[in-house]
């Protein structure tokens, strides 16, 4: 939450309003360059050669420019979509059914004790 606030707040000193009205700042045009990228970046601990910076700011531009694009979309009239289908999940009813014990669980597992599956390490702890 707090990072999502920083971008906004990030975005919003970046933005280059194009559009007459302030509430619709955010869908004006964005100038994406090197301090943007540069804070994205540390806000996302991710950290960039000059190569990958350059391709992730056009990428950015690219993103932002098809937004751009959508947004010359005539949506007047146009209900707003909720769900992809009219459709309503059926769920059945939760009842208690029958499960196996735990005898007949371990003699399946290729290795346990008198209680548990024992599995390989996959977690290690880095010094």
């Amino acid at each position: 939450m707090k990072a999502s606030r920083q971008v906004k707040k990030m975005i919003a000193v970046q933005q280059k309003p194009k559009c007459a009205k302030a509430k619709l700042d955010y869908l004006c045009s964005m100038e994406v360059n090197d301090l943007l990228v540069e804070k994205l970046a540390n806000l996302a601990r991710l950290k960039f050669d000059d190569v990958e910076r350059t391709a992730i700011k056009n990428d950015l531009q690219r993103m932002i420019r098809f937004v751009e694009k959508l947004n010359e979309v005539d949506t007047k009239g146009v209900e707003p979509l909720l769900h992809m289908s009219e459709q309503v999940n059926d769920l059945r009813e939760d009842t208690v059914q029958g499960s196996v014990t735990r005898e007949e669980a371990l003699k399946n597992a290729a290795v346990h004790d008198e209680q548990f599956f024992k599995v390989p390490k996959v977690i290690r702890k880095e010094a």
